[in-house]
C-alpha cells in the first residue's frame, strides 16, 4: 500500500422522518470517529428538501466541530433565494459548499435566474467573495446531458476558472476514467494540486439500487460487475462481499495514482463505508 493517504469525506441525504433523522445522527457519530475532512448534505431538486437539508445541517453543526458542506443547487431558484441561503450559512460559520445545477422539479417550467452550476459558482463568488470553499461536480464518464466529452471537460475547467476550489466526481468503477479526466483538465491548464479532483466512491450494497442510480446519472457499471451482480441474484451477503472487493481494489488503484481525496456516497450507512476506510488504512 502506498504511504500516500488521501483525505476522506462522506455524503448524507436528508431523511424524511424523525426516526430516520435519529438514525442518521447515530451514523454521523460513528463515521465521525474516522476523522473525515467534512460531511456533505444533499439538497433536492429545486430546493424540494430545503427545510430538511437545513435541519440536518443545523443538527450536525451542533453535534461536532467537523465541517459540514451543504449542497446548494440553483436550477429553478432565484438569486434572492440563493443569497438568503448564503447569508444563513455564512452566519452559521459554514465555510464549504457543494455548488450544483441540480434537477428541475417535475412540472416546473423554466430554469430560473441561475440555470447552470457555472452561473452559481460565479454568483457565490460575486456575493460572498472568498468566504466559501466551493466544491463542484465532475463527470469521469461525461454528464448525461453534455453534448460531448470535450464540452463537459471545458465546462469543468470553466467552473474552476470562475472560482471553484475543488471538484467531486460522480461515482465510477473504472479508475482509468478518473485518470483520463484528471489528465484532460491538466492539459487545459488546471493545476490539480491547487484544484483537486476528488474521487466520488459509491459502495456496492444493493444491486438494483446501484443500477438504478447509474442509469439515471450516466455512470457506467462495467459489464463484469453487472453480470456478477445478476448471478448473485438475491444473495445480499454475496453482493456486499463482491462489492466490497471491487470498490477496495478501485480505491487502492486510485491511492497508488495519487488521488488527493475520496468522497464516499454513504447512503446514510455506517458499515460498508467504515469497512472500506479501515481496510484502506485511512
Amino acid at each position: 500500500m502506498s504511504l500516500h493517504k488521501p483525505n476522506i469525506s462522506f455524503e448524507f441525504f436528508p431523511t424524511q422522518t424523525d426516526q430516520g433523522k435519529e438514525k442518521l445522527l447515530t451514523t454521523f457519530d460513528e463515521l465521525n470517529t474516522l476523522a473525515p475532512k467534512y460531511f456533505s448534505v444533499t439538497y433536492g431538486a429545486g430546493g424540494s428538501t430545503r427545510t430538511r437539508t437545513l435541519d440536518i445541517v443545523d443538527s450536525l453543526c451542533e453535534r461536532s466541530d467537523t465541517p459540514i458542506a451543504p449542497h446548494l443547487s440553483c436550477i429553478g431558484d432565484s438569486k434572492a433565494q440563493i443569497a438568503e441561503l448564503l447569508d444563513r450559512y455564512k452566519a452559521q460559520g459554514i465555510q464549504r459548499l457543494v455548488a450544483l445545477r441540480g434537477d428541475l422539479p417535475s412540472g416546473q417550467v423554466g430554469m430560473g435566474e441561475l440555470p447552470f452550476a457555472l452561473d452559481l459558482v460565479k454568483f457565490i463568488r460575486d456575493y460572498s467573495g472568498d468566504h466559501f470553499q466551493i466544491e463542484v461536480a465532475a463527470y469521469p464518464e461525461m454528464h448525461p446531458q453534455a453534448r460531448s466529452f470535450e464540452f463537459d471537460i471545458s465546462n469543468l475547467v470553466n467552473k474552476f476558472n470562475a472560482g471553484a476550489n475543488t471538484a467531486i466526481t460522480q461515482f465510477f468503477y473504472n479508475a482509468d476514467s478518473y485518470l483520463y479526466l484528471r489528465d484532460a483538465v491538466e492539459k487545459k491548464g488546471i493545476d490539480t494540486e491547487a484544484h483537486p479532483l476528488v474521487a466520488g466512491i459509491m459502495p456496492i450494497i444493493n444491486a438494483s439500487n446501484l443500477i438504478r442510480f447509474a442509469d439515471s446519472c450516466g455512470a457506467d457499471i462495467p459489464r463484469y460487475i453487472r453480470r456478477q451482480l445478476a448471478d448473485y441474484g438475491d444473495d445480499s451477503k454475496a453482493i456486499r462481499q463482491f462489492g466490497f472487493e471491487v470498490v477496495l481494489q478501485l480505491c487502492e488503484r486510485l491511492i497508488k495514482e495519487g488521488v488527493p481525496a475520496i468522497h464516499f456516497y454513504s447512503m446514510n450507512k455506517v458499515q460498508p463505508n467504515k469497512r472500506l476506510v479501515e481496510a484502506l488504512g485511512l
